[in-house]
């Protein structure tokens, strides 16, 4: 129990502590966004499920995530050529463009969204697993001012992929190493889970 209090206070003063706030323009953005739209799709709802959702995603994360991409602190192949000749400025512009866009949601699979709701929500006693409502939000819109993403619809595939990386400390850009933490305790059927259930939150 202690550690999901340690978990909930160190996302709450994250989430109120002064964040550098992407400043980009969203027309500019759209206008530099062809080149993402083969994986993403043009308004960030991608249809290949191992590519991820950028609509509605917050622009602090984006921003993030690209400057990651460009530092090699986040290890993708194909993002690291695409982040190459990116500006600050255009990064700014392109999470703008991305997170003022709407996501489409999609379903769970019903046969796993019982075990999932219930790790979403409450997380896993006996493990030590967090309750991912605690850093993500109760309805996964995520924390902006912490740079946690919003996680409701993305795709399940995805999910899983990233939750597999931080478990295999093959990605490593997550804060305070919480995500790598607590994905080192999850078994597949729990990610696969709870990767399920959060697809499908409205």
């Amino acid at each position: 129990m202690k550690k999901y209090v340690v978990i909930a206070a160190t996302c709450a003063l994250l989430g109120s502590a002064t964040a550098a706030l992407a400043a980009g323009d969203a027309a500019a953005g759209k206008a530099k966004s062809a080149t993402c739209a083969a994986c993403h799709n043009a308004d960030g709802n991608s249809t290949i499920a191992q590519y991820p959702k950028l609509a509605g995603q917050s622009a602090d994360y984006l921003l993030k995530q690209l400057q990651d991409y460009k530092s090699g602190t986040r290890a993708n192949p194909i993002m690291l050529g695409m982040v190459a000749p990116l500006s600050p400025q255009d990064m700014e512009d392109l999470a703008a463009y991305f997170a003022s866009q709407q996501v489409v949601r999609a379903a769970a699979d019903p046969k796993l969204a019982p075990q999932g709701e219930a790790l979403f929500r409450g997380g896993n006693l006996n493990s030590g697993v967090s309750a991912c409502a605690a850093c993500h939000g109760t309805v996964g819109a995520g924390n902006p001012a912490a740079k946690f993403p919003a996680i409701a619809g993305q795709h399940a595939e995805y999910l899983e992929l990233q939750l597999k990386a931080f478990r295999a400390v093959e990605r490593a850009n997550d804060a305070g190493q919480m995500m790598r933490a607590i994905a080192a305790k999850m078994t597949d059927p729990e990610i696969k889970a709870v990767a399920s259930y959060v697809q499908g939150l409205q």
